[in-house]
C-alpha cells in the first residue's frame, strides 16, 4: 500500500469578521450668526422697492444664498461693506445684460436678412418639404442624377466614374438652382459685378446685407458713469457695464480718500481692496496718465510696508511700463526698490540685467546710489558697511532690507566667528549687527544687548555666552563657528520669491 499524500488547498483560508464597526454619528454643522450688516443686506434684497422686473423671486433668493455662503467660506462676512455691496437682483440683471450683449451679435446677423427671405420663409419651408416628399418617388431622370458614379454604365470619362467629380458638380449646380428659386437672387448678375472689381467667389453666398444693415462694432474703451467713491474689488469675468465703472474725476477722489484713510486707520485689507478696484477701473477705461502712476505707486508703498510682496510685484511690473511712457512719478525711487528686492531674491541674472539697464542719470539719484552701495557691500562681504547703510536707508528701503536683515546677521556672525578668536564682547556684536534698530530707544544700551543676546540664543548660541568676573558678557566665537556656519547656509538655502517679477 502506498502512503496517502495530502495536497495543499488551492486557496488561503480567511477568518470571517464577526463584529461590525459602530457607525460614527455625523457632526452637526454649527450655525454661524449673521452680523447686523448682513441682516440689513438681506432685508434690502427683499424690499419691494428694490425688486427688478424680470428677476424671479426664487432666482434672487438662490443668488442671495450663494453670495452669503461664498462670503462665509472665504471669511469675508465681516470685511465686505454690505451697505454698498450690489444686491443679488442687480447682479443677476447685470449678468443677463452681458449675456444678451454677447448673443446680440449672433442674432443680429440672422435678423438682418433681406426682406425677400423674411417674406418667403413659409414658402421656403413648404418648397423644401415638398421636395423631401417628392424624392420618395423619383423619375428615371432623377434616379439617374442621384445614382452613384460607380453604378453607372453610361457616358462619362473613366476619371469621372472613379472619382465622382461629375456627380459632385451636378449636386452643386442643383443646389445653386434651388437657392435661386428660394431667395429670388440673380447670382449671375452678382458674379459679373464681382468680376468687374477683380474678385470672384467659387460659390456665391445667398446671404446679402448692405453696409447700413451691418452691426457696428464698439470702438475704443468704455467710459464709466458710476459716481460711488468707494467700491469693492471684483474679479471680472466679462466686459463691465459703464454704470459699474467710475470715471476719471471720481477715481481722483477715491484715491485721495484711500490714502487719507490709510494714514488715519492703517487698515490694509480695506486699502488693498479699494486700490485694486481703482486700478481695475483705470485699466478697463485704458487711462494711463499721472493718476495711474500715482495709484500704482501708492499701492506699492503700502504693500511694502505690510510686506505683501505679491501685490508689490504686480505694481512694480506695471510701473516699469508706465515709466517708459514718461508719465511722471518717482522712477528713481522704484528702481532702488527693485535693486533691493533682487538682493533679497539672490537672483544674479536679474541683477546683471538690472545693472545693464541703468543709465548714468539713474545712477546719480540718491535712492539708486544707496541701493547700489548696498549691493556692492554684500557682494564684497563687507557686513560692517552693509549695516551702516541699513541704518541710513531712505524712504521705504528699510522695509525691503528688513527681509534680508536676519540672513545677513547670520552671515556676519559666521565671519566674526572665523576672524575674532577666542571671544568678543556682547556690546561689540550688538553694535556691529545694528541691534539698536530693533528697540524703541536706540540709546537704551541694556535693551540693545538684550536684543543681541536673544538673537544668539535663538540660533543655538546660548551655550557660548559667558559672563566674566568683571561683569562683562562675552561670546565664545571660536567654539560657535560650526553652529553659525550651519545657520547661515540654511538661511540662504530657502529664499521665498513669492510674486517674483
Amino acid at each position: 500500500m502506498f502512503p496517502t499524500m495530502q495536497t495543499a488547498p488551492a486557496y488561503t483560508r480567511v477568518v470571517a469578521r464577526q463584529t461590525l464597526q459602530r457607525p460614527t454619528e455625523p457632526v452637526q454643522p454649527q450655525k454661524q450668526a449673521w452680523s447686523p450688516d448682513v441682516r440689513a443686506y438681506v432685508q434690502r434684497a427683499f424690499d419691494p422697492a428694490n425688486l427688478i422686473d424680470g428677476v424671479e423671486g426664487g432666482v434672487m433668493s438662490e443668488r442671495l444664498r450663494n453670495v452669503i455662503t461664498q462670503a462665509a467660506e472665504a471669511g469675508q462676512l465681516e470685511t465686505i461693506d454690505w451697505s454698498t455691496y450690489p444686491l443679488p437682483q442687480v447682479l443677476i440683471k447685470a449678468e443677463r445684460d452681458q449675456a444678451a450683449l454677447r448673443g446680440g451679435m449672433a442674432s443680429l446677423s440672422a435678423n438682418l436678412l433681406s426682406p425677400v427671405l423674411h417674406t418667403n420663409a413659409h414658402a421656403l419651408h413648404d418648397a423644401r418639404t415638398k421636395r423631401n416628399y417628392e424624392e420618395m418617388d423619383t423619375t428615371p431622370a432623377e434616379e439617374e442624377a442621384i445614382t452613384p458614379p460607380w453604378k453607372k454604365t453610361n457616358k462619362g470619362s473613366l476619371e469621372d466614374r472613379m472619382s465622382g467629380k461629375k456627380n459632385k458638380h451636378d449636386k452643386k449646380q442643383k443646389k445653386a438652382e434651388a437657392l435661386r428659386a428660394d431667395f429670388g437672387v440673380d447670382f449671375e448678375m452678382l458674379a459679373r459685378r464681382k468680376q468687374r472689381f477683380g474678385y470672384t467667389s467659387p460659390e456665391p453666398s445667398p446671404y446679402l446685407s448692405s453696409r447700413q444693415d451691418s452691426p457696428k462694432p464698439v470702438a475704443g474703451p468704455i467710459v464709466g458713469t458710476c459716481e460711488k467713491i468707494e467700491k469693492s474689488y471684483f474679479r471680472l469675468t466679462a466686459p463691465p457695464l459703464p454704470d459699474t465703472v467710475r470715471p476719471y474725476p471720481v477715481l481722483e477722489k477715491a484715491l485721495t480718500l484711500v490714502r487719507n484713510k490709510w494714514k488715519q486707520e492703517h487698515n490694509y485689507r480695506y486699502a488693498c481692496d479699494q486700490l485694486k478696484s481703482i486700478r481695475q477701473d483705470l485699466t478697463v477705461q485704458r487711462i494711463q496718465n499721472e493718476l495711474t502712476v500715482k495709484a500704482y505707486e501708492s499701492h506699492a508703498r503700502i504693500a511694502l510696508e505690510m510686506k505683501d510682496l505679491g501685490e508689490y510685484n504686480q505694481c512694480q511690473t506695471k510701473l516699469r511700463d508706465l515709466y517708459k511712457l514718461d508719465l511722471g512719478g518717482n522712477p528713481g525711487e522704484f528702481i532702488a526698490y527693485r535693486i533691493l528686492y533682487i538682493i533679497y531674491t539672490c537672483n544674479r541674472t536679474d541683477m546683471n540685467n538690472m545693472l545693464a539697464d541703468l543709465t548714468t542719470a539713474d545712477k546719480q539719484q540718491h535712492n539708486v546710489k544707496h541701493a547700489l552701495q548696498t549691493r556692492s557691500a554684500l557682494a564684497s562681504g563687507n557686513y560692517h558697511r552693509f549695516f551702516r547703510l541699513y541704518q541710513n536707508a531712505p524712504q521705504m528701503g528699510p522695509y525691503l532690507l528688513d527681509m534680508v536683515l536676519q540672513r545677513e546677521r547670520l552671515a556676519a556672525m559666521a565671519a566674526i566667528c572665523r576672524i575674532y578668536k577666542p571671544d568678543v564682547a556682547l556690546t561689540f556684536l550688538a553694535k556691529e549687527l545694528a541691534f539698536n534698530t530693533d528697540v524703541e530707544d536706540p540709546e537704551d544700551f541694556d535693551a540693545v544687548q538684550r536684543a543681541c543676546l536673544e538673537f544668539l540664543c535663538q540660533h543655538g548660541g546660548e551655550s557660548f555666552v559667558e559672563r566674566k568676573d568683571s561683569g562683562e558678557v562675552r561670546f565664545q566665537t571660536g567654539k560657535a563657528i560650526a553652529v553659525f556656519e550651519g545657520a547661515r547656509a540654511a538661511a540662504f538655502r530657502g529664499v521665498d520669491i513669492k510674486g517674483q517679477i
